[in-house]
């Protein structure tokens, strides 16, 4: 592989690791595996909630108080 061909595939990687990085908590800390089809809305409204909770759990050190 020359040069660009490493540097386009080491963005790649950056940008998968970041986008996969929310999915994993979802999974592995509030045990999202799978959801029964309820409909389009409150499937949409669950994940809306789930992701709020992954990006609350995410910033957790920065919204805690110090010293907490």
């Amino acid at each position: 592989m020359d040069k660009q061909e490493r540097r386009k595939n080491r963005t790649k990687s950056r940008v998968r690791a970041k986008v996969e990085w929310p999915f994993r908590i979802l999974k592995r800390v509030f045990g999202y595996t799978k959801v029964r089809y309820r409909g389009i809305v409150k499937n949409h409204q669950w994940h809306l909630a789930a992701f709020a909770l992954v990006n609350l759990y995410m910033n957790r050190k920065r919204l805690a108080p110090q010293g907490a």
